[in-house]
C-alpha cells in the first residue's frame, strides 16, 4: 500500500490566519532518522490540494523510485502558496493577486519552513532542501531558488508562469540579469517546458533561454504532446524525484 498525504496546518504570520499544508511521509520511517524535503508548489487558481491530487500520482511515483533506488526517501511538502492579509483566497488573475503569490516567500521563510523543521524530522541544510511547481508555483520556485541559494541545493519549474522578470508580467520579481547565481549554485535546476503550452506560451523557453545568456547552468526538458496541465507535472516530477538528494 503506498502512503498517503496527512492534512496539518500551521499558524502564518505572514498571512495572519491558519493555513493548510499537504505533507507526505516516506513509506517506512526509521526513528531518529532525518530526511531531505521537497516543497511542491501548486499553480494560480488552486491549492495545497492541487499537487497532492490522486491525479498527480506523487505517492505512487516516489514509493516505486524508491523501491527501485532510483531515488532517496524524503519528505515533500504541498502548501497552499497565496499569501494575502487581506484575501484568503485567489479573486482575480490581476496585479493584487498575483502579489500575495509573491508573498508566499515571506511565508516560507518566517512561518512553513520553521514549522516543518520543528514538527517534522527533516533535515535543514541546502543540500537536502529543494523546490520545485507548477505555473505560477514554477514561477515562485525559481524566484524562491534564485533568491534564497543558501536554503535550496535543487529548484525545479514546470510550466513556469510569466513574471519572474522584467516585461513579462507585472508585478516582476527579478531583472533578466538576475537569472544566475553568484554563489551557492544548485547542484540541480530544471526547467520543464510543455510544448504548445496555451497559457503561459513561451514563458518557459525565454526563461531557458536568459539561464543560458547568464551562463547559469540549468537542465532545460523540452515536453512533447502535453499541455498545461498535470501530464506535464508528472514527467517533470518523475525525472526531478530521480535528480535530487543524489
Amino acid at each position: 500500500m503506498y502512503p498517503a498525504f496527512q492534512r496539518y496546518s500551521y499558524y502564518s504570520r505572514t498571512a495572519q490566519r491558519e493555513t493548510p499544508v499537504n505533507v507526505l511521509l516516506p513509506a517506512e520511517t526509521e526513528e531518529g532518522r532525518r530526511y531531505p524535503v521537497l516543497y511542491i508548489l501548486h499553480g494560480y487558481w488552486c491549492d495545497e490540494n492541487w499537487m497532492s491530487d490522486p491525479r498527480v500520482r506523487i505517492p505512487e511515483m516516489l514509493a516505486n523510485l524508491t523501491a527501485e533506488g532510483k531515488a532517496e526517501p524524503m519528505i515533500i511538502v504541498c502548501p497552499y502558496i497565496y499569501c494575502s492579509k487581506n484575501m484568503p483566497r485567489c479573486t482575480a488573475m490581476d496585479y493584487e493577486n498575483s502579489a500575495a503569490y509573491d508573498n508566499f516567500i515571506n511565508d516560507l521563510k518566517a512561518d512553513l519552513m520553521p514549522f516543518i523543521e520543528s514538527s517534522l524530522p527533516v533535515l535543514t541544510d541546502r543540500e537536502s532542501t529543494a523546490i520545485t511547481g507548477f505555473s505560477m508555483g514554477g514561477r515562485e520556485a525559481l524566484f524562491i531558488g534564485l533568491s534564497m541559494p543558501e536554503r535550496f541545493g535543487y529548484i525545479g519549474a514546470v510550466c513556469p508562469a510569466p513574471g519572474l522578470v522584467r516585461g513579462t508580467e507585472d508585478p516582476f520579481n527579478l531583472e533578466n540579469k538576475d537569472l544566475r547565481f553568484e554563489h551557492d549554485a544548485p547542484k540541480v535546476l530544471l526547467l520543464s517546458a510543455a510544448e504548445g503550452d496555451p497559457v503561459v506560451r513561451d514563458c518557459p523557453e525565454l526563461y531557458h533561454r536568459l539561464f543560458t545568456d547568464n551562463g547559469t547552468e540549468h537542465i532545460w526538458h523540452h515536453i512533447h504532446g502535453t499541455g498545461h496541465d498535470a501530464d506535464s507535472v508528472i514527467p517533470h516530477l518523475y525525472n526531478f524525484l530521480r535528480m535530487i538528494f543524489r
